[in-house]
């Protein structure tokens, strides 16, 4: 083969297609799930290395994303996400009976003590054998759960039944229970397991968009009644005027782009959780066990009106925040009708003070015609003076006859100039 240039990210590209492999796992085990949100200062890979370091376990990589080996008697499977990182341990099973607060104990107290997070969920599974008669399991379900939210289902075409209520128990956990068939190997219980605590991961992680809608219901119920009292004011024409409408809609505007901005990544994850939860179940391939209710069923009548909550609220916000735009750009466009008439009045204003001023000139005009013509005179006169004896006329008589002629030539003189000015 040719030699040819590697992307510098071809292996890494690969390597992440097959870099979180499923547990294996045998019945009869237990398993505890740990789903952790980390603070924002938080170094998740420190706090595995410091689970692994209190049973003497190989460290991880510093900028691990995954890991995937023992923990002493223990099998540790632990994955970083975007938003959680979750840690799955698989134990052979003891002397205890399923769902004992013992099975957790495989995370030490104070190891728990010193995460900096919060717990998203955290889940007990009882991987067992299937036993031969399906009343037996029924006598199992009625032990470990309320019946009245028990979701259980054949799942893989008989591969196993598994079952959950999906309640929290008093020791603070999630009970899964996994009846496994004979014939069904370990790396296909490691992927019904993996997709057990991702159901229930991402289902919790999608509920956080609906708490934050219904938190956020009220100050939307303010805001919408704010906009349609603007929209009210608007359409009478009564009121505050319509500048102060529109510094009204656009903190109206401004404050529902705020609530945009806070929520649109929350309810985005949220979406992207919830697809994740339907294509697990899914993936499961459900069958009806003693004709009960599955996890599809379950999620339909439970899970998914929180799921419409949350988009209908996203939906109804940007309604909302479409409709004040809307509003506020007829409302601009009528402030600017009502300054455009304005304008026009100031405009009509400005032609009659240049009017007046026009005619005030002409007045001025006709008087400096006046004063001008009485020095030319004057000066006219004077020059004359010297023929009057000769000729035999008064001075008078000759300022009189030079008036005339000098006042119409002052006159002349003034308007062209006038004209070539203008």
């Amino acid at each position: 083969m040719a030699p040819i240039k590697d992307h510098p990210q071809r292996l890494a590209l690969t390597g992440e297609m097959h870099a979180r492999p499923f547990p294996q796992l045998a019945a009869p085990s237990r398993v505890a799930f740990l789903a952790v949100k980390p603070s924002p200062d938080a170094a998740p890979q420190a706090e595995l290395n410091a689970l692994l370091a209190h049973y003497g376990a190989p460290r991880a990589d510093a900028s691990a994303t995954h890991y995937y080996g023992e923990m002493g008697r223990f099998t540790l499977k632990w994955e970083q996400h975007t938003e959680f990182v979750t840690y799955t341990v698989i134990a052979p099973t003891g002397r205890s009976l399923p769902f004992a607060a013992a099975d957790f104990a495989a995370f030490p107290d104070d190891w728990l003590a010193d995460i900096e997070g919060e717990r998203i969920t955290s889940a007990l599974l009882a991987v067992l054998p299937k036993p031969d008669e399906d009343e037996e399991i029924a006598g199992h379900l009625q032990d470990w759960f309320v019946p009245e939210s028990l979701a259980v289902a054949e799942v893989l075409d008989g591969a196993a039944v598994v079952a959950s209520d999906f309640r929290i128990d008093p020791a603070g956990h999630l009970r899964l229970a996994l009846f496994t068939d004979a014939a069904t190997g370990q790396r296909r219980i490691g992927r019904i397991v993996q997709r057990l605590c991702e159901i229930e991961t991402y289902k919790a992680m999608s509920m956080l968009g609906f708490m934050q809608a219904r938190d956020m219901a009220a100050a939307l119920n303010d805001l919408d009644g704010q906009l349609s009292t603007l929209m009210g004011a608007m359409r009478s024409g009564a009121g505050t005027a319509a500048e102060e409408t529109l510094h009204a809609l656009l903190d109206v505007s401004v404050a529902l782009e705020a609530l945009t901005a806070e929520t649109a990544y929350r309810f985005a994850a949220t979406g992207a959780y919830e697809a994740i939860v339907y294509e697990r179940i899914s993936a499961l391939r459900e069958a009806r066990f003693m004709g009960r209710q599955g996890f599809g069923e379950f999620m339909m009548r439970r899970y998914a009106p929180a799921m419409r909550t949350v988009k209908s609220t996203e939906t109804r916000l940007q309604t909302i925040a479409a409709r004040a735009l809307r509003a506020a750009d007829l409302l601009r466009t009528r402030v600017d009708v009502e300054r455009s008439a304005q304008n026009q009045a100031i405009l009509a204003s400005m032609d009659r003070r240049a009017d007046l001023q026009l005619r005030l000139q002409h007045t001025v005009e006709g008087l400096s015609v006046v004063a001008i013509s009485y020095y030319a005179v004057s000066l006219v006169s004077y020059l004359l003076y010297p023929l009057a004896e000769p000729l035999a006329v008064s001075k008078g008589l000759l300022t009189a006859v030079v008036t005339v002629p000098v006042v119409l030539g002052v006159w002349w003189t003034l308007r062209h100039l006038r004209r070539k000015i203008g």
